[in-house]
Parts: structure tokens; sequence; C-alpha cells
């Protein structure tokens, strides 16, 4: 049971100039800055409630809300004030700003600390840099198939961009593999029909001098998975003993592999310790998000604890050298645990996304979000502001590109090589050789 909101402080503001930032749940969850009578992004349907935003956190009309951090600019020249968790990885209140009679009154249902700053980005910056992690060391640079192809890639396709790797000259140090290649969530050391052999298309990548990266969602099993008829007890339960409905995607519903089960762990381990074994050493982790929500595990600890574990079990397996890039995670919980962080909602090869939700996949959300969290880069981790399309069919492929470049953070090209024209291939040479090792 939550908390009830209570006051936090009471901060005059300029109502035509003040500017408050949110910090949504996940990766996926709209997060930046806005002015006062701006009205946030927000959910438009209960399905990408639990999918992209932060569940149960329904948000009253004409109040801003952030998760775990909300930064306010009073515009009128004096500090900016930011409220955030004390214990992030631990505890993620919701703080609230809303705006009467001249005074934003903050409140949250757990407990925050205050901090002060120059402006909006700056406090951010300087609190993460206060939370004293590593420096993350530096994001090789990617090809991923997921934005040419999506799940219908094949081996083949793999084959051919290898070979136009070395064609155009291409400064790529990964080959990623994304969603496509396995039978089903949660059977994910069976093939699909497209792809011949796992271990033999990464020796194929290293053969040719280039890593072996691969897509996997861990905690999301598909209801018509082998796992889920097999091993019903390996799923997290809602209150009635059911499996946990974590959402729909891919045009089914989504349950939950509960990673506190001990055989479930060693299945997980199992999986990564494979992957591992056969030459893999670039993991993107996606719908990370599963892993954190509230259900019945095996073990009796909240979901937090359980998702840090979750993912701290696939460290372990696939050992500190690999590199662990997560995506669709929440924010505060994932500190500590990666390399690389998906910093917004996917890209597209279109602006604007389904329902005007920003959540969604769409250059608009993805640059939205991507620039109002560009303070967690280096800090927290390499930022991933998504993947660099440069083919001529995608819709304002400059403007994308420029975005993605002016993040300086993780590097990745998703296009059919041999698709790009002139502008295509010189675009993409030039974003991969600005971070080549």
């Amino acid at each position: 049971m939550r908390n009830p909101f209570t006051p936090v402080a009471s901060v005059p503001v300029d109502p035509h100039t003040a500017r408050v930032h949110e910090e949504g749940w996940q990766s996926w969850s709209p997060s930046g800055a806005y002015a006062l009578h701006a009205a946030p992004y927000r959910p438009t349907n209960d399905n990408w409630a639990t999918v992209c935003y932060r569940p149960g956190r329904t948000v009253p009309a004409d109040t801003f809300q952030g998760e775990g951090l909300l930064a306010l600019d009073p515009g009128d020249g004096s500090p900016v004030r930011l409220w955030a968790a004390p214990e992030p990885t631990a505890e993620v209140p919701s703080i609230r700003l809303v705006v009467r009679d001249g005074q934003a009154e903050i409140s949250a249902d757990g407990p925050v600390k205050e901090f002060t700053g120059t402006d909006i980005q700056a406090v951010l910056a300087d609190w993460a840099s206060g939370l004293g992690l590593e420096a993350p060391r530096q994001a090789p640079t990617v090809w991923c198939s997921w934005y040419e192809y999506f799940t219908n890639v094949t081996e083949d396709d793999i084959h051919e961009n290898l070979r136009a790797m070395d064609t155009l000259d291409l400064p790529i140090d990964v080959v990623q593999i994304d969603d496509g290649y396995q039978k089903a969530l949660g059977d994910w050391l069976a093939l699909s029909g497209r792809f011949r052999s796992r271990a033999g298309i990464a020796d194929a990548i290293r053969a040719r001098g280039r890593r072996a990266g691969i897509w996997t969602a861990p905690f999301l099993v598909d209801p018509a998975s082998e796992l889920a008829a097999e091993h019903p007890d390996w799923l997290v339960k809602d209150p009635s003993g059911d499996p946990l409905h974590a959402g729909r995607n891919w045009g089914h519903d989504l349950y939950v592999l509960d990673t506190t089960h001990p055989e479930a762990a060693a299945y997980l381990t199992e999986v990564f310790t494979t992957l591992r074994s056969e030459g893999y050493d670039y993991f993107k982790v996606d719908f990370l998000y599963a892993g954190a929500l509230d259900g019945v595990r095996h073990a009796s600890v909240d979901a937090l604890a359980a998702y840090r574990s979750g993912v701290e079990l696939i460290r372990s397996a696939i050992g500190e050298d690999a590199y662990l890039l997560g995506c669709g995670a929440p924010i505060l919980p994932s500190i500590g645990l990666f390399d690389a962080m998906r910093v917004s909602p996917d890209t597209a090869p279109h602006r604007r996304p389904e329902a005007d939700d920003y959540s969604q996949p769409g250059q608009d959300p993805a640059e939205f979000t991507g620039a109002g969290r560009q303070w967690q880069h280096g800090r927290l981790w390499i930022n991933d502001p998504d993947c660099l399309m440069a083919r001529p069919a995608v819709e304002t492929r400059e403007r994308w590109a420029a975005h993605v470049e002016s993040t300086d953070g993780l590097m990745a090209s998703s296009d059919r090589l041999l698709s790009l024209d002139t502008w295509g291939v010189e675009t993409t040479r030039r974003l991969l050789t600005g971070v080549a090792e």
C-alpha cells in the first residue's frame, strides 16, 4: 500500500517563465521540462500505462509528477530546486507539483531531499555526479537489425549487412541481432525458423573482426511459450494466483518471469551463460519494466529488490567484461547496473507517435525525452538515444541524425546498409567514426 502525499515545499513562481522537469519512470516514459501552462504527456490507454509509464500512478489533472526526481525553475531568478529520492535504487517516491495563487506546492508520497542549482539540467547533473559512480566505459559502435527488419530479420540479412560493412568501410564494432531470432519470449535458446545457428552467426561476425551482440527481453514470457506451459510456477502471480499481466505487445499478452524462484533464476543464468559461450559479448536487455512490477513472487522481496537481483544475475552470467545495455528499464532503480541505457522511447521512420502518446515510437518523443535526460550521460551510464536511421525512406532523416549526433552517446546504425544513398553512407560513417575507439 502506497503512502499518502504529504507537503514538501511551497515556492513562489513566475507563471509566465517558470518551468518544471518531470522525470519519467522508465526508459520510454516521457521526461523533460514544461512551462506551467503546458499539459504534460500522459498515457492515452491502459495498456501503455502499464508498459510505458509507472503502473498504478495515475496523475491528477493540472498536476506535474516526477518519479523520484522533480525539478523547478521558478522563473524569477531564484535558484532552481530539485527534489530527489534519498535512496533512488531502493525507494522511488512520486513527487507532485501544483500551482495555486502564484505558489508551486510540492508534495511526495515518500522521503525526498532538496537540492539547488543554476538551471534544470545542471541541478540534475550535479545530483547524478553526487552519487559517486565510476565513470562509464566508452560504448562500442553498433549495427542493429531492428529498425530495418523488425521481427522478420533472417540470418541471411545479417550476412548481407556483414558484407556491406566491409564494402562500405564502416567502423562498426558490434553487430547486434535484435528481436526475431528466438522462437518465443521466454524460449530464448530455441530458434525461429529464420535462423539456422545462433553460434554460427556469432562465429561469422567475429571472423570479420567484429563483436557479436544479441537482444533479449529477459523478464517477459509469452503465454504461448514452452516455458509458460511447462513451468507456470516460474511466473510472477497476481493476488488471485493467476499469472501477472504485464500488458500486451506483439499481439499477445505478456507474463513475467519470477527471478526469485531458484529454478527460474537457474534457467535465466543458463540462457546468458549459453549466449556468452557462443561468442556474444554485447547484450541489449529490453522491456525490463516487467521485472519491477508489483506481484506475488516466490521470495518475499519487494519489486525493486527483485528487479535489481534479476539484473545482477544477468551481469554475473555474462561477466564484467561484457557490455550491458538496458532498455524499457525503470531509470532510478537501474543506477549502477548498466554500461549504457536507453533514455527515450523508440525512434521510428516517422516523426509523430501513435495517438500522440509520447511514450510510443516516433522521432518527436525520442528527441523530447532524450534531450530531457541528457544530464544522465557520462554520470549514470552512457546514454543510448536510439539508433541512427539514414536511409532515404526515413522521414526527416537529417533532423534525426542531428539529434543522435548531439547526444554524444551510444552510436548505432539500423539500416539495411545497401539501401543507403551517398548522404546516408557518409552520415553513418561520420557518426560512427566520432565514437570509434
